[in-house]
């Protein structure tokens, strides 16, 4: 490495966050990035270690050590080689990624892990800063048609290596935009939707070929996509949310996490929200069942847009405060995580599970609720009571949805009710169809999603061409 001692001389640290009291008045990033300098330093600590186990921890498999070295030699350029020659989108990832490669630090067993995803967003922000990012369009056409259905992170990576090495790449999407849960599922104020235009921009310059506005199996069906293609990749997502199914479910006022969150990026991006019916927290006292990062993105939405209070409910008990490294490391631990939403004045609490619900008027009033014990079972004489005008179930996602073109295909199934398809592969049980990120292997993180669009891409160059230079 190039500094040996760095790590036993430099102490860890990251960006930092504005104030929260200015930035809830906007929906706007608000991150505070490191000078090139501070990141030259934390580049620095990264370890001699012999096995760099961030490569694992790392779904994308990020050659992290090296472009640490590169960084610290100020070589910017080819750092930037080497990060995106495994990620195709380290914007996304340095931005949203909760960072498995951090817990897997060797670093981390004795001390701070180095700060491998602020290192990353530096590398990719200055590639673009500079104009060192263009179309990598391919100077040959191999005559084959792939769609890709869906437009989030998986789709995008599995729409951009396929088109790089040549073929013609349609990807349908059946909102407005491209981006999938990119653009409708997380705030802006955690990753502002320019950055996926400009993406969209340079795989349009590279050939794909985006058809919005176009809900595949309704709009167009299956039958037709699977004829007028030599192959199919779903990449839909997991959009099925995991339901609460107890008494008062039906008032007016609880609704989805993704029923409410599209709604607001689209109201910052200047999109029409398609609705009569407004799902708005201000001057309402918000209640967020889900302790994950959609529940946060509710918090930190519904205290933007003006919530009295904001109040997040887990069924978990609440986890220890610090990990036991020597226990833990380099799986991703168990910790109590505080989000930059929470930060900003929500209520936590753990162990609670919700009995039912009451109103007034057809309208949700209170939230009725009990703790449990560590089997999940409640305990006696534990009840109590939480104001909430507005209830938003962030509890994740059971699956992909299956009416239209799921249904209409017929491929098989796994037991959860994702579209069966190994990682090898990527074939569905019908010819010619290919599946990949959450539709395939349920909810996961975006970092997961571009492997297994990279994975599969190479998977279908291969079966179309009979071999493929991508990699996996």
């Amino acid at each position: 490495m190039g500094k040996v001692t760095g790590f036993l001389e430099i102490d860890r640290r990251d960006r930092r966050y504005a104030p929260a009291s200015d930035r809830i008045r906007h929906y706007k990033e608000f991150v505070i990035p490191l000078s090139d300098e501070a990141i030259k330093d934390q580049a620095a600590r990264c370890m001699d270690c012999g096995i760099p186990f961030c490569h694992n921890g790392c779904p994308v498999n990020n050659q992290i050590p090296d472009f640490n070295n590169l960084v610290y030699k100020a070589d910017w350029q080819e750092a930037l080689a080497n990060l995106q020659s495994t990620n195709n989108f380290p914007e996304f990832t340095g931005r949203i990624c909760p960072a498995p490669c951090e817990a897997s630090c060797t670093l981390n067993i004795i001390d701070s892990p180095v700060t491998i995803k602020s290192i990353e967003c530096a590398i990719v922000d200055r590639g673009w800063l500079e104009g060192w990012i263009k179309p990598e369009a391919s100077s040959h056409k191999t005559g084959k048609s792939v769609a890709v259905v869906g437009s989030g992170p998986a789709g995008l990576a599995c729409a951009q290596q396929l088109a790089r090495v040549g073929h013609e790449v349609h990807v349908y999407e059946k909102n407005a935009r491209p981006g999938g849960l990119l653009r409708y599922g997380i705030p802006d104020f955690k990753m502002e939707k320019h950055l996926i235009d400009r993406r969209v921009a340079q795989m349009e310059a590279e050939g794909v070929i985006f058809h919005c506005h176009v809900n595949v199996g309704v709009d167009v069906s299956a039958a037709e996509l699977s004829a007028k293609h030599d192959a199919v990749v779903l990449a839909g997502g997991a959009e099925k949310p995991r339901d609460l199914n107890v008494p008062g479910r039906d008032l007016a006022g609880v609704h989805f996490a993704m029923d409410f969150l599209p709604q607001q990026n689209r109201r910052v991006s200047g999109e029409q929200v398609e609705t009569n019916a407004p799902i708005l927290a201000a001057g309402k006292h918000v209640v967020v069942i889900g302790g994950g990062d959609t529940g946060s993105d509710c918090i930190g939405t519904s205290i933007r847009q003006g919530a009295i209070s904001v109040t997040q409910l887990e069924i978990m008990p609440k986890p220890p405060e610090k990990e036991d490294k020597a226990v833990t490391w380099p799986n991703w631990p168990l910790k109590l995580r505080t989000s930059s939403s929470q930060e900003e004045g929500a209520e936590r609490d753990f162990a609670v599970n919700t009995t039912h619900l009451s109103g007034e008027n057809g309208a949700v009033k209170k939230l009725h609720v009990v703790r449990v014990d560590d089997k999940m079972q409640p305990i006696a004489g534990s009840d109590f009571e939480i104001k909430a005008d507005l209830v938003l179930l962030a509890m994740g996602f059971v699956a992909p949805r299956h009416e239209g073109l799921i249904d209409a295909l017929g491929v098989k199934l796994d037991p959860r009710g994702n579209v069966a398809a190994d990682t090898r592969r990527y074939k569905a049980s019908v010819e010619k169809i290919y599946a990949c990120g959450d539709m395939r292997r349920g909810q996961s993180l975006v970092v997961w999603a571009i492997r297994e669009g990279r994975q599969a891409a190479q998977s279908v160059d291969q079966d179309l061409m009979g071999s493929s230079d991508l990699p996996r």
